[in-house]
């Protein structure tokens, strides 16, 4: 089964399609150059030298040097690498970490497991919008603290963290500073030096690339543990045979989003407030995250006396595919962390919608969704036995 041309994909935040200027770059790695890049023959080290143009095509999107970016299987690799990589390599300075209660899982389930290794995390609070309060990572800093942790963008509700500001206070502190961008890359402009970032993971299927391949970025100096072992790829840091084709794509990927991201972020934007306006025009329907400090291209509301499930399965048979929050989490019951730590009642999470534009997306998709939320909405409240009688039609 293919998604149809009249279907409309809006869950771009969990993963986005192949772009065609992309499948043409893996194409040959995936067929007649198929070479070892660890082997000394010809085809072999046509797929080392593919290699090594994606690195640069990486370090030149976050404004590193070549040698700091390393090829990893996705975002959940690169985060578990930075944290326990950072906490074993320097645990003889400290056990102290550093992050926020709204961390995408790989963060988050990395620092309980650590927890269980004798590590102390400090989880910070954020505010009614998802916002890290950098005075708040100030004052949970400790003389053993060797780690701050802290996502660039929120991957259910698009909030933007003042990253730069935080990375300042780790590097006063002589800190290691690490940031989840997964959900970042290819609409909020990067520059490591610049924004004081020690550590940066990275996923390619999030703006266009592959499934299967990201990356971890480790500024120079930095002392960390591998985290796989065995074979010296990847400069003796990451272990096993790389994913040739995966890197090639993630590179190409990079490369036209970073070239971009100008011009897709205001498409985006117009397309997110046209959005955003017009589900709050449903009654009892409140938007999650800041109002501007957030990505492009994220639209999360709650709506009140419905079930997300029952609106995404009514969402699906008119062909609008969307979420109510992480994909990486989808089959849980148990509500959002991240609403739950923004102080959403209990009892209207269930009821969230998260739409995530791609460049894929038209106008006349919001239009179309705008139509059809609207109904589904009135539907399920009206065969709900919590909606008020002023909120039902008959």
């Amino acid at each position: 089964m293919t998604v149809n041309d009249r279907a409309i994909y809006m869950d771009n935040s969990a993963t986005t399609p192949l772009r065609k200027e992309v499948v043409e770059e893996m194409l040959p790695f995936m067929t007649g150059n198929f070479g070892n890049p660890s082997s000394i023959y010809e085809i072999g080290k046509i797929s080392k030298h593919s290699i090594d143009e994606a690195r640069r095509k990486v370090a030149y999107a976050l404004g590193a040097e070549e040698n700091e970016i390393y090829f990893t299987s996705g975002g959940t690799e690169s985060d578990n690498w930075a944290i326990k990589g950072i906490a074993f390599a320097n645990r003889n300075k400290g056990k102290h970490i550093i992050t926020s209660s709204i961390e995408h899982h790989a963060v988050l389930h990395t620092c309980a497991w650590l927890e269980g290794q004798g590590f102390e995390v400090t989880y910070l609070p954020v505010d009614k919008y998802g916002m890290v309060s950098p005075e708040e990572v100030r004052k949970a800093i400790r003389d053993d603290t060797i780690l701050i942790s802290i996502m660039l963008a929120n991957n259910e509700i698009g909030t933007i963290q003042p990253v730069e500001e935080i990375g300042k206070i780790a590097k006063e502190n002589r800190i290691y500073f690490h940031t989840d961008a997964v959900q970042a890359i290819g609409h909020v402009p990067i520059d490591v030096k610049k924004m004081n970032i020690d550590l940066l993971s990275l996923s390619g299927h999030k703006f266009e690339g592959p499934k299967g391949c990201g990356a971890l970025y480790v500024r120079k100096g930095v002392k960390i543990e591998p985290l796989l072992h065995g074979g010296a790829q990847e400069g003796r840091r990451r272990a096993g045979t790389e994913n040739v084709p995966g890197i090639v794509g993630l590179g190409k990927a990079i490369e036209l989003a970073t070239a971009e991201i100008g011009e897709l972020n205001r498409t985006l934007l117009e397309l997110r407030e046209r959005l955003i306006k017009g589900l709050l025009r449903i009654p009892k329907t409140h938007l999650n995250g800041h109002p501007k400090q957030r990505l492009a291209n994220n639209v999360n509301i709650t709506l009140e006396y419905i079930e997300g499930e029952s609106l995404l399965l009514l969402l699906n048979a008119k062909g609008i595919f969307a979420s109510t929050g992480s994909a990486c989490n989808s089959t849980s019951l148990e509500p959002s962390h991240v609403l739950t730590a923004c102080g959403v009642p209990h009892e209207i999470i269930h009821g969230s919608l998260r739409l995530s534009l791609g460049r894929m997306n038209s106008e006349k998709d919001v239009d179309r969704v705008l139509e059809v939320v609207p109904e589904i909405v009135q539907k399920l409240r009206n065969m709900s036995p919590l909606t008020p009688e002023e909120y039902r039609t008959t």
